[in-house]
């Protein structure tokens, strides 16, 4: 039987860390996380990248952690929510594996991410305006890159890994 990579996209908040991390667990399966792995290499957080080097030099090191994490095989990957920027990322993903996108409405999504300071992208007067207009921007390379779509914000994150392995077993024929 072959495993195959499961990779989640979406904003952030969706849920792609958790989801991610229940995912691997019921599959036995190592968990990565792209941007914590940016940190660990690094050693810094992603706000501080963001100050020094801007989006663009974060964007930089995500396509190339994205590429490493692609070349590894049998593994969880939650993304950052801006990976499917880069059209070269969307093809890594594409290519080595099941691509979830975790869709989340704007509001469930301010929510979840209203207490956390960590996410440069919301450090601005309106973060709600801000989610719309990531949302905006990026639904369309979320939807024609993802394998399946599943509604993180309306489902408990087990009742979404269940939907997810079911859906991942009739494609890999488990």
């Amino acid at each position: 039987m072959n495993k195959k990579n499961i990779y989640l996209i979406g904003l952030m908040g969706a849920g792609k860390t958790t989801i991610g991390r229940l995912l691997a667990k019921s599959l036995g399966l190592p968990f990565y996380d792209s941007d914590k792995a940016i940190e660990d290499i690094t050693g810094v957080d992603i706000a501080t990248i963001f100050e020094f080097e801007g989006e663009k030099g974060f964007r930089l090191r995500e396509n190339k952690m994205i590429k490493e994490l692609t070349e590894l095989q049998d593994i969880v990957l939650a993304t950052g929510g801006g990976v499917i920027i880069n059209e070269e990322n969307r093809d890594y993903l594409q290519e080595n594996g099941f691509v979830v996108y975790l869709q989340c409405s704007v509001d469930r999504i301010v929510e979840r991410t209203s207490r956390n300071s960590q996410r440069p992208l919301l450090n601005v007067d309106k973060p709600k305006d801000k989610i719309q207009g990531l949302l905006d921007e990026r639904e369309e390379l979320y939807l024609s890159t993802a394998d399946f779509v599943i509604d993180s914000g309306q489902m408990q994150s087990k009742a979404a890994v269940k939907e997810i392995l079911k859906e991942y077993a009739a494609r890999n024929d488990l």
